[in-house]
């Protein structure tokens, strides 16, 4: 079975082909567009743009990918597609597409949630971990932390009660004056900085729980470049010395994770996943108490559709089967503890 896979949740454009079978499957190929350039004018994502860019770019994306693949769409047997979380105008877009194509192809098409996506989006790598496990999902809209027995088998450990670190990282790469998207660069100044020279707090690292908060980390970098005697020199030793307060949480509370659930396994997915100091530093302490930690492949940290097709080919494996008629429903916010089974919502 060849599912087609549409992610249009926010300001990437992705599409893509996994093939299932018997035995392992295969994804055939994919397409990304990012939105960077279209909203780097403006310092962050404007929603009407990004809708209108999703519009323009996914035809031809579909086209691409089928040529590439060297397939048609009667070779496509289901359509998966992001349904939420996300903005709701680009949501519109991919839902309109693929619940449109079903209609015509007369084939399955099952919304997807997006966090779900990225949660599995390590099973497409070469080495998959196996269930079960405890996943870390940091992007730049959720930080959650999850206990996964197997696909649909979710219970929340901890979440982000403010800002997600994702989001934490953009804000305060504003705050240091650095460009869109703000995440990416300040992690790549942080590497020329000397983290010792500012002492930021912990946020909740000692709450005795598995929750997270950063939008206190924010304030205190906000305190330092608006001191007296700051000095834009230390620029990149404030990014240095911020990108190690998330890790330090992060990793403590991933380690209390896999302590309260009794594995050894962690999976890190999400764009804030690709960061090489949370790399780092999660290899060493994991690998130190004899677990171990997988990632996505790198072009797949990202938003992208090939997450989409093989999560929709796992909810098609495991027998849900999208009801009739078809009906274009996407849910902006969506907590992924909707698809947790009844009263292992919260662990």
């Amino acid at each position: 079975m060849k599912v087609l896979g549409i992610e249009t949740s926010c300001d990437e454009t992705g599409v893509a082909i996994y093939e299932t079978g018997e035995g392992a499957g295969r994804l055939l190929g994919h397409c990304l567009h990012s939105q960077v350039d279209l909203h780097a004018a403006y310092g962050g994502v404007v929603p009407e743009l990004a809708s209108r860019d999703h519009i323009r770019r996914l035809p031809l994306l579909l086209e691409r990918l089928l040529r590439t693949t060297a397939l048609r769409m009667t070779d496509i047997d289901a359509i998966a597609y992001t349904a939420g979380p996300g903005l709701a105008g680009a949501l519109l877009v991919g839902a309109s597409v693929a619940e449109s194509l079903g209609l015509a192809r007369g084939v399955p098409v099952l919304p997807v949630h997006h966090l779900e996506g990225h949660l599995l989006s390590p099973l497409l790598a070469a080495d998959p971990p196996v269930f079960p496990f405890v996943a870390l999902l940091v992007s730049g809209g959720h930080t959650q932390l999850m206990r996964v027995r197997g696909v649909g088998d979710y219970a929340l450990l901890g979440e982000s009660v403010d800002d997600a670190a994702g989001e934490a990282f953009d804000k305060t790469a504003k705050l240091l004056g650095l460009g869109y998207p703000g995440g990416p660069q300040l992690a790549r100044l942080a590497e020329q900085g000397d983290a010792s020279r500012f002492r930021l707090p912990r946020p909740m690292l000692h709450s005795g729980d598995l929750d997270f908060s950063f939008s206190g980390l924010k304030t205190a970098v906000l305190n330092v470049v608006s001191g007296a005697d700051w000095q834009p020199a230390w620029t990149a030793d404030l990014a240095a010395a911020f990108q190690e307060a998330v890790v330090d949480v992060l990793c403590a509370k991933a380690l209390g994770a896999l302590k309260k659930a009794g594995l050894k396994t962690l999976v890190v997915a999400g764009g804030v996943g690709a960061n090489r100091r949370l790399r780092e530093v999660l290899d060493a302490a994991v690998g130190g108490r004899g677990g171990r930690v997988y990632y996505p492949e790198p072009e797949l940290c990202t938003d992208n559709g090939a997450m989409i097709a093989f999560a929709g080919a796992l909810r098609l494996a495991a027998g849900e089967v999208r009801g009739t008629p078809p009906a274009v429903r996407i849910h902006p916010r969506w907590p992924l503890t909707e698809l947790c089974p009844p009263r292992a919502a919260r662990a």
